[in-house]
């Protein structure tokens, strides 16, 4: 978008939620990450992702978002929701590259997490935090190591 004031070309912001349900391993010796392998999407498929995401819709917050993606893609609710980082971050291509994303991480939830939507999602697995599959999608990786290391800053960028 392009501010006729001054001519310059506007960020234009698509706004996602994204949900990292973990929990701890057996023994408790490390932290499990849920990832699903996306498929048939248009978008990083045949990488791993978080097991929730998707685009804010128009009324809702973040949170509700959030939410909203678990309920649809693994069937699960009630999440004890936990912020963890926002990240600005582009592609340096089109509008829709241009983003803000919303991480949240869940350690409860009701129901039991499960592929909803099999066309988009051909595998849905709990991998330890030190031991992530190959490929993850990037800008999630990096929240991931930062989970795993603890220092995660609340604001974060990626492509710039």
């Amino acid at each position: 978008m392009t501010d006729p004031a001054t001519g310059k070309s506007r960020f234009a912001v698509v706004p996602a939620s994204y949900v990292f349900l973990l929990r701890q391993a057996g023994g408790g010796a490390d932290t499990e990450v849920l990832l699903q392998l996306r498929q048939n999407t248009g978008y990083m498929d045949g990488f791993w992702a978080a097991a929730a995401a998707g685009h804010v819709e128009r009324g809702e917050t973040a949170e509700v978002a959030a939410r909203r993606e678990a309920l649809e893609e693994i069937a699960v609710d009630d999440l004890d929701l936990t912020f963890v980082t926002a990240m600005q971050r582009t592609a340096h291509d089109l509008p829709i590259d241009e983003r803000i994303d919303f991480f949240f991480t869940a350690r409860a939830w009701s129901g039991e997490p499960r592929i909803v939507e099999p066309a988009k999602c051909a595998d849905l697995r709990w991998f330890p935090l030190s031991a992530l599959p190959d490929p993850v999608v990037p800008h999630e990786a990096v929240v991931l190591a930062g989970l795993r290391a603890g220092d995660l800053p609340p604001l974060s960028n990626h492509g710039f």
